[in-house]
């Protein structure tokens, strides 16, 4: 496995604020392309799907000691990955600026970033997809820059997977409010992804 050096900032627009296409259209006072058209649709199906399990989370009484461990565990969880530099491997295609971009995998209209804890758990990854003998390239990453800049840049509904080819050990950080920024949730009204 290789390890490349993050590559620097591009200039331009500041990656906190990503005007998406639709908006820069709206802008310029031009139609809404079909694409914009299925973003809102993958955005609204994200946001049901988050809506669903709120609903279903609601049901549960927050004050059940169960319930209040658990989310000081998921918090300290979250709180710890923040603070890690993880490795994400690089996709296979360019981006639009010709380089590789972040390799992700999409699920039920949710875009996730794949990122690994250490060089076993990526070939365990590597393993899992009969891929053991490439190469790898990766990025070391910081876990909050990954949710606090790379997710909103995504401009889809987007999360972070780490180390997903551990089943149960592995930990899925949805697209919400508290991980990633409210811009980027699909659980507040009128956020941008």
């Amino acid at each position: 496995m290789t390890n490349r050096p993050n590559p620097p900032e591009p200039p331009g627009p500041s990656p906190d604020r990503v005007e998406s296409s639709q908006e820069h259209r709206e802008k310029d006072g031009q139609e809404p392309a079909a694409e914009d058209t299925a973003e809102n649709s993958t955005r609204e199906t994200a946001r049901n799907a988050a809506e669903g399990t709120a609903q279903r989370t609601a049901e549960i009484s927050a004050d059940d000691p169960e319930v209040v461990a658990r989310r000081r565990e998921f918090a300290a969880l979250l709180g710890e990955f923040r603070r890690t530099a993880v490795l994400v491997p690089l996709g296979d295609g360019p981006s639009p600026d010709e380089e590789r971009g972040l390799l992700t995998a999409d699920l039920n209209g949710i875009r996730f970033i794949l990122a690994f804890s250490d060089e076993h758990a990526l070939a365990r990854y590597a393993e899992a997809r009969g891929e053991a003998a490439r190469e790898w390239a990766y990025q070391t990453v910081l876990g909050a820059r990954l949710l606090d800049v790379a997710v909103p840049a995504a401009g889809v509904p987007c999360g972070v997977a780490l180390d997903c080819a551990d089943g149960e050990d592995g930990t899925v950080f949805p697209p919400v409010r508290g991980i990633v920024p409210d811009a980027a949730a699909v659980d507040v009204e009128g956020a941008d992804a």
